[in-house]
């Protein structure tokens, strides 16, 4: 019965394989632009093409990758969304879920090492319409020296959203 127990409380806090796995494949596929991993195109946005990607996390409502055409910034980023919906507890919930996992995920990088995403959850506030945490990815790799992930709980119109994206960021001291 302990046993049982133990097994699943690690199953609750550690990411699935298939978490683990999906994420790998994005955040090595950053060094492409997200190229290997993009899927058919979907409406633009100004400046902003917009793709469906073809690997997904367990979980979310759907994910995509942005190019970019400004003049800053030619990157691109993937995003999922984690939850949409008007239920503010469930979003929390979501939220949390999702930095956790993000944050116990382990990537098998190019060269077999082991990297994961660095960082500290910033708590919701039931005061404050939204919550940012920032994750970053700990490599030597100089490619992702600002490579996040960054997770979003946001108020909008239509209830509560949950983001994960995965990108580029300049830190503001670098600017």
């Amino acid at each position: 019965m302990i046993l049982f127990a133990h097994a699943q409380f690690y199953k609750s806090v550690l990411p699935s394989p298939q978490f683990n796995d999906s994420l790998t494949k994005i955040v090595i596929d950053f060094r492409n632009n997200f190229k290997k991993i993009q899927g058919k195109e979907l409406t633009p946005q100004i400046g902003i093409e917009v793709y469906q990607s073809q690997i997904s996390l367990p979980g979310p409502v759907h994910c995509t990758i942005y190019r970019y055409h400004l003049k800053l910034d030619t990157t691109a980023s993937w995003q999922a969304i984690m939850y949409n919906g008007d239920d503010y507890e469930e979003a929390i919930k979501v939220y949390k879920s999702t930095c956790r996992l993000v944050n116990k995920s382990r990537i098998k990088w190019i060269d077999r090492s082991i990297a994961s995403f660095i960082g500290n959850m910033e708590k919701p506030d039931g005061n404050i319409s939204f919550a940012n945490t920032m994750l970053q990815l700990n490599v030597s790799d100089p490619r992702y020296k600002n490579f996040y992930a960054e997770i979003e709980m946001e108020s909008g119109s239509n209830g509560w959203e949950v983001h994960l994206n995965l990108h580029n960021k300049k830190d503001d001291m670098e600017e």
